[in-house]
Parts: C-alpha cells; sequence; structure tokens
C-alpha cells in the first residue's frame, strides 16, 4: 500500500502545483485571511473529492464523460469563475478590498465550501476524476480493496494538503508587509486569472 500512497502523492502533486483557479483563489484568500486558508480551502477540495470518489463507485463516472455533462459543467463552472473574478476585480477598483489580518469563524467555513465549490466549478477537475481518477482507484482496489482505496485518497489529498498548505503559508505570512495599493493591484491580477481560466472553460464547453 505504501507504492500506492506515494503514486497518488506525486500524482497529486502534478495536479496541484499546476496553476488554477482553486490556486488562484489560495493565493488571494491567503493574502486576505492569513497562512492557514489553504489547509481550509484544500479541506473543502478534499470532502468533494471524498463525494466523487463514491459517486465514481456507483457508476456516476460514464455521466461525467458524457459530452452533455462536460458541456454543462463547462458552462456553469466558467460562468462562476468569471463572475468571482469580475467581483474581485470591481472591489479592488471601487477599493473595497482591506487586507485583513485577524479571521474568524465565519470566513473559515466560507473558505471550507469555497474550496469544494471552486474545484466543482472546474470541468477538468471533474474529468480526471471519471477517466484518469477511475483508472488508479481501480488498481488500487484490486489490490487492497477498501484499504486500498483509501491510501490512495490520504496520497492524493496529502499533496493537496502540503502544497496549498505551503503556498498560503508563505504568501500569508508576508502579507502584513504588503500596502494596501499593492494589494489592490494583486487582486485585480487574481481576479484577471479566474475571469481568463472562466472564459477558457466556456469556449471549450460551446464549441
Amino acid at each position: 500500500m505504501a507504492v500506492i500512497f506515494l503514486s497518488a502523492l506525486a500524482v497529486g502533486f502534478s495536479g496541484a502545483m499546476m496553476p488554477g483557479p482553486l490556486l488562484t483563489y489560495t493565493i488571494k484568500q491567503a493574502l486576505n485571511t492569513g497562512p492557514q486558508a489553504g489547509v481550509i480551502i484544500a479541506a473543502g477540495h478534499a470532502l468533494l473529492e471524498l463525494v466523487l470518489i463514491a459517486l465514481i463507485f456507483l457508476g456516476f463516472d460514464l455521466i461525467l464523460q458524457s459530452p452533455i455533462a462536460q458541456t454543462v459543467i463547462g458552462i456553469i463552472g466558467g460562468a462562476l469563475l468569471i463572475h468571482l473574478g469580475v467581483k474581485m476585480i470591481v472591489n479592488a477598483w471601487k477599493d473595497r478590498v482591506k487586507l485583513l489580518l485577524d479571521q474568524d469563524s465565519a470566513t473559515r467555513r466560507n473558505l471550507f465550501f469555497s474550496g469544494a465549490a471552486i474545484s466543482a466549478a472546474n470541468p477538468y477537475f471533474l474529468l480526471w476524476w471519471a477517466v484518469i481518477g477511475l483508472g488508479f482507484l481501480l488498481e488500487a482496489y484490486k489490490s487492497f480493496g477498501i484499504l486500498g482505496i483509501a491510501a490512495f485518497y490520504a496520497g492524493h489529498i496529502g499533496a493537496d494538503f502540503l502544497w496549498y498548505g505551503l503556498i498560503s503559508g508563505v504568501v500569508g505570512k508576508t502579507r502584513r508587509f504588503i500596502k494596501e495599493n499593492l494589494y489592490r493591484s494583486i487582486i485585480v491580477v487574481l481576479g484577471s486569472l479566474l475571469v481568463f481560466f472562466g472564459g477558457n472553460f466556456l469556449y471549450k464547453a460551446l464549441l
């Protein structure tokens, strides 16, 4: 099972380290709420992956692979990311964003559910699990049954917690040295990236 765990960890890092909506959101929230943001966001992401694994074993992978499902996911996900990105840009432009050096429980809950929502908005994330993830899961199940699945899941989410935790830790620790004007500029850039990702999802979904 150690091989399954380490393989899942390596595959997980290959996905987590790629620039995307979740990484962009993690950087934004690390600036806003501190170094713990990445771990909380990763927890929401991990919960969604656990649900997906359960759905895959119930046969829902066939639905996720269908062209209609991919189109719908792409349209909804793209629209959500564009909305989030535009909102970030507008709020920064109108000076509605501030560096928050303290975090409350409500913000923690928002980060957790946002981690799942941002992931679900990414059609490539869902398709990866329906196609590539399914292959890994079947191999793990054939070798060790449920324990194999647990080992793969632990390795996979371990990569997410390590990477997003590291990124938010570095960004969150340095945010006290960032001036408000620079912070707003960073938010505009991150919002623009979300708009780009969302537009890309929409474009490919409507092709």
